[in-house]
């Protein structure tokens, strides 16, 4: 596995979080206080947790994650502030798979 993987499942999840957050905050504004449109904010959403999924699947199937496993993962780009979470339990999971996969270069290919 590469570390190009893991990051692109990272900046994701982050921006899902985020976007999620200012998406529940657009929605409590519309119904609580009858302010604004969340059309705009929820199709920018749902781009983005698709490309999440894509991520995130692309990422599970690398690490070989059950399918429930999957889904949690998944189902943390649908609760508000859940990414945030799961991305750092999911990085200290996967980084030793990382790192056990690069090839260690010998100690005089440093040199100049």
């Amino acid at each position: 596995m590469k570390q190009n993987v893991l990051t692109r499942y990272r900046v994701m999840a982050f921006v899902t979080a985020v976007w999620l957050l200012v998406f529940t905050g657009f929605i409590v504004a519309k119904y609580a206080f009858k302010v604004g449109d969340t059309m705009v904010v929820s199709q920018i959403h749902g781009v983005l947790f698709i490309i999440y999924v894509i991520f995130a699947f692309d990422l599970g199937s690398k690490a070989r994650w059950s399918f429930g496993k999957l889904l949690w993962v998944l189902a943390a780009g649908c609760i508000p502030a859940a990414a945030f979470f799961v991305e750092r339990r999911i990085t200290a999971e996967i980084k030793p798979l990382i790192d056990a996969a690069e090839p260690t270069a010998p100690a005089s290919a440093h040199l100049p």
